[in-house]
């Protein structure tokens, strides 16, 4: 059976197969440290769970509206009321499966073929996947090392055409871990005021603000609210990867436009996951501190250990829960022969020799870094950043 050029063309998450290669080898026996996994490393809160029994025991099995149960829509604007102070109707929220599945339905409703889309790199590997899948073209500015990865402003209104649809805000970053300055995030509202573009704010991390620096970018201004798509979800804050549970927050015209598409798509998310959500989103803040606590102090050891690795080099991570890492020296060394020419082959003989699994640069944008999560233990960041250090010392000219 012949697979259409479309579907063909999507080149699959690097991300998710490094993950599932290295839970293959650890069932094997293989004693793998697997720095490639984006989701936390914590349990769902048992009270989230509680609230996923009893809505079993209440029956509420059966089919929500497409766009989502309005206890969560509410849950979802009170959220946002009191974290940024932003005042949303229910009516601009859509509840989907997942973050992807969000991000999906927006570039579906935003975009038609031609359009282009402004992405920042490095960049989360899914953007321009699904942007070409909505039949547009991806458009990449790159934000540099030595600004901490902040884009300049510059560049960004330099890539605008006359077929830029929208551009992507995500801070805290997938994957280098830096946040937006608000500077940065209203000088982009500017640039998208001044060419009448839509914003797309990926906030999935926003909790993971370590100094509290950011924001989101709806705030900056009240025109910058009416023309940002609000991305969010339940998967990385409360830890609900598996729950599936992903939000928009959209003009009210666009929010329909997208509960419509969803509704001969995938028709309502899981309904017991939405309720339990409803349950998350009330004001638990102690738990949510206490994880990000957690966080930021694995980010500070991972920093100093990595930092000491002749060779390799990281910019201090300030929110989400990576280390985006420049391995640009060890690039044309060999390790026993075997020339290192890029991070993709840095990756794999790591993986092989060491039984250390990182995600090789180049998926986000950045050739010549890996990136490193660090939602593991502190003890497996020790041991797995040590067998990265024996790596190094094994390099040649």
């Amino acid at each position: 059976m012949k697979i259409s050029k479309k579907v063909a063309g999507i080149a699959p998450s690097l991300t998710l197969g490094i993950d599932a290669m290295s839970k293959d080898m650890k069932k094997r026996g293989m004693d793998v440290v697997g720095f490639g996994a984006g989701e936390p490393d914590f349990d769902t809160p048992e009270y989230i769970k509680d609230a996923a029994i009893e809505a079993l025991h209440a029956g509420k099995t059966k089919y929500t509206p497409a766009s989502g149960m309005i206890e969560l829509k509410e849950a979802v604007c009170g959220r946002y009321e009191r974290r940024y102070g932003l005042s949303y109707d229910p009516d601009q929220v859509v509840i989907s499966n997942g973050g992807k599945h969000s991000l999906y339905n927006v570039m579906q409703t935003l975009l038609d073929p031609g359009d282009e889309v402004i992405i920042i790199a490095p960049y989360w590997l899914t953007y321009p996947e699904l942007v070409k899948i909505a039949d547009g073209v991806p458009v990449y500015v790159t934000g540099r090392e030595e600004d901490d990865f902040q884009p300049a402003l510059g560049d960004i209104e330099a890539a605008v055409s006359d077929r830029t649809k929208a551009v992507i805000v995500n801070s805290p970053s997938n994957p280098c871990g830096c946040v937006y300055k608000t500077g940065t995030l209203k000088g982009i509202a500017e640039i998208a005021k001044k060419y009448d573009l839509a914003i797309i704010s990926d906030e999935i991390y926003d909790v993971m603000d370590y100094m509290g620096q950011g924001g989101t970018i709806a705030g900056v201004s009240e025109d910058a609210k009416e023309r940002t798509i609000v991305v969010n979800g339940m998967s990385k804050a409360y830890a609900m990867t598996g729950w599936r549970i992903g939000y928009t927050i959209a003009p009210k015209a666009f929010a329909k436009a997208m509960g419509s598409l969803q509704s001969q798509m995938t028709s309502n998310p899981c309904s017991i996951s939405q309720c339990a959500s409803v349950e998350a989103l009330h004001d638990h803040a102690d738990l949510i501190e206490r994880m990000v606590g957690v966080f930021k102090k694995r980010s500070e050891m991972m920093y100093e250990l990595i930092n000491d690795i002749p060779l390799l080099s990281c910019r201090q991570p300030e929110g989400a829960f990576y280390a985006l890492v420049n391995i640009k020296e060890a690039i044309g060394k060999k390790y026993h022969g075997e020339a290192i020419d890029g991070s993709v082959k840095f990756a794999e003989l790591l993986l092989q020799n060491e039984l250390v699994a990182v995600v090789p640069g180049v998926a986000f944008g950045a050739e010549g870094y890996i990136r490193l999560s660090y939602a593991t233990s502190e003890e497996n960041i020790e041991k797995g950043i040590g067998r990265i250090a024996e790596f190094c010392r094994e390099l040649e000219r």
